[in-house]
């Protein structure tokens, strides 16, 4: 007992207990930093191995529905044709340009055969509207008239059928953009419901994608693939804007404004996104009404060509039949 008072009151003793816990402390303080270094470096290597098994599982994904659609469309020795036809002509400085390679987008055909498959048929339409034209009226509906008139209403024709490749693009684009804008606020909604319950942006657009398959196909396809650019491209504000361009929606250009302000000065993504589907929940109340507002115009001339006569048939017959039917006035 003398011993273990000594030794604490002693000054060389107190120093060299004090000595050893501050090199113990110093110790487990390092082991410890260490340790959570480990420990963050797993996690960060865990995130990283996610994103990039994401990434492969959505590109796969994307290249087989691609694979698909083309394998339908063509097949290969079709599109080695065309090909060549598209080389030996020289269609490509002919007709393409940026607004056609944003068109095709926008049209949902982003492989290099659908180009080519589209600036095939452009050429080779008007051809082949030139000589079955012409041989129908040279052959058999004017093979009386004069051969010069066949060959004018053939080039008109061929002129039409010019034309006739971007007027079905266009088609498609406009029935693309009417399903996206259909189903564009309930996305925004479930999309404000997965980044409120604490998703990343990334799962939030992989979760609503999958949601939206059902209701818009083409919304689902869009949500994917910038699923998958946010996953493999260095800015994500590349992959919103990717997203607004190939859409090429006024709304939807103007959420991912929004999406990109908020990631760029870090505020809340969860308010923009409330703002923008409130505005959005809005605009379909406007268009909505605006369509109701349309009907009484629409009704008007089908009311005068098909109710009134109808009307006047049913009142005007009783007092016809009584004037000039048999036993009547006229008789």
């Amino acid at each position: 007992m003398i011993n273990i008072v000594e030794l604490f009151t002693n000054r060389d003793s107190l120093m060299s207990i004090l000595a050893a816990i501050a090199v113990a402390a110093i110790i487990f303080t390092i082991g410890a930093h260490f340790f959570d270094r480990v420990e963050f470096k797993s996690r960060i290597k865990h995130v990283a191995n996610e994103r990039e098994r994401m990434r492969i599982a959505e590109m796969s994904r994307l290249r087989e529905s691609e694979g698909k659609v083309n394998s339908a469309r063509s097949d290969k020795n079709s599109k080695e044709y065309m090909e060549t036809i598209v080389k030996k002509f020289s269609l490509k400085k002919a007709f393409v340009d940026d607004k056609t390679q944003l068109k095709m987008l926008q049209a949902g055909y982003r492989s290099k055969s659908a180009m080519t498959t589209f600036l095939f048929f452009r050429f080779v339409t008007p051809i082949i509207l030139f000589v079955v034209v012409f041989a129908y009226l040279a052959l058999v509906m004017m093979s009386e008239e004069p051969l010069y008139l066949s060959m004018l209403y053939s080039l008109a024709a061929a002129l039409i059928g010019s034309y006739l490749p971007v007027i079905l693009l266009k088609n498609t684009i406009t029935k693309r953009q009417k399903s996206i804008k259909k189903a564009w606020p309930d996305c925004l909604d479930l999309m404000l419901l997965c980044v409120e319950s604490g998703m990343s942006i990334e799962l939030s657009f992989k979760r609503v994608g999958k949601e939206m398959g059902q209701q818009s196909a083409e919304l689902a396809e869009e949500l994917t693939l910038t699923n998958a650019e946010l996953s493999f491209l260095e800015e994500r504000s590349m992959a919103f804007k990717n997203l607004g361009i190939r859409t090429g929606i006024d709304a939807v250009s103007s959420v991912m404004t929004a999406l990109i302000q908020a990631d760029k000065y870090g505020t809340s993504i969860g308010q923009s996104l409330r703002v923008m589907a409130e505005e959005g929940r809005n605009d379909r109340m406007m268009a909505a009404e605006k369509k109701a507002a349309s009907l009484p115009p629409k009704l008007t001339v089908p009311l005068i060509l098909f109710f009134l006569p109808v009307l006047f048939i049913v009142i005007m017959a009783p007092a016809m039949l009584r004037i000039f039917g048999p036993g009547g006035i006229m008789s």
